[in-house]
């Protein structure tokens, strides 16, 4: 994710914090960069376990994937 979108994120949750109420287009926006960010990090957490493989006795195996 794009570092001035990472810094969005910090700011309008700051502001959220400090008492400020953030109007609906902020609320819509933070929103919407909260779930791009935890869509990436879902991605890329879901790469790093496809990678993952287990070596044993008889050689690597893939993890697989739940059902």
């Amino acid at each position: 994710m794009e570092q001035a979108k990472l810094r969005r994120i910090s700011e309008l949750s700051r502001k959220s914090r400090a008492g400020q109420s953030l109007t609906e287009a902020e609320r819509a926006e933070q929103a919407a960069l909260r779930k791009e960010y935890i869509d990436e990090m879902k991605q890329s957490l879901r790469c790093q376990l496809d990678a993952i493989e287990i070596i044993d006795e008889t050689g690597a195996h893939p993890l697989a994937k739940k059902q």
